[in-house]
């Protein structure tokens, strides 16, 4: 059994945009469940490619929050397996099409930088995709490193890639 002491709050964003984007991020949810427990949902977005090569699709985004005391490091090497068990081929093409990606956002007020990983994501309060499901799961939440919540944060960006609700 976890200590209490150690729980904290883990914030993920999944992205598809490559084969049943949806049942992608379905499946990578039922993942985390497995793992995890109970978790906290965005509503689903259809946004538009974002650093992406010409003529790519859009994707399908959400985040998902947790509660765990599971170490940052295990946590990312978890969503490469997923990623992995999805169907996620990785060729060296930055922003390639992906059948499913996981990046963690936060992982309590956790910070550092190691070629595997980086906490808090270091573009997640620059991107609509990111900060409008974080918004659904809690308005308030300010990222490890920021002063604003992810609405004001979310607020200030300025006009860019649509970030629109997909019907379930």
């Amino acid at each position: 059994m976890p200590d209490p002491a150690a729980m904290r709050r883990a914030g993920f964003s999944l992205g598809s945009n490559l084969g049943d984007r949806l049942a992608n991020l379905e499946q990578a949810c039922d993942y985390l469940s497995d793992v995890f427990g109970s978790l906290r949902l965005s509503q689903v977005y259809e946004t538009e490619p974002v650093g992406c090569p010409p003529g790519s699709p859009a994707y399908l985004n959400a985040c998902v929050e947790v509660e765990t005391a599971m170490p940052a490091q295990e946590i990312m090497e978890l969503c490469l397996k997923i990623e992995q068990e999805l169907g996620r081929t990785r060729t060296g093409v930055y922003g390639e099409a992906r059948t499913c990606d996981i990046d963690l956002i936060y992982c309590g007020q956790e910070s550092c930088a190691t070629p595997q990983l980086t906490l808090p994501h270091p573009r997640a309060h620059e991107r609509a995709f990111v900060l409008r499901p974080l918004c659904d799961i809690d308005p308030a939440l300010t990222l490890p490193g920021q002063s604003k919540t992810v609405a004001a944060l979310l607020a200030e960006l300025p006009e860019g890639p649509s970030v629109t609700p997909f019907p379930l």
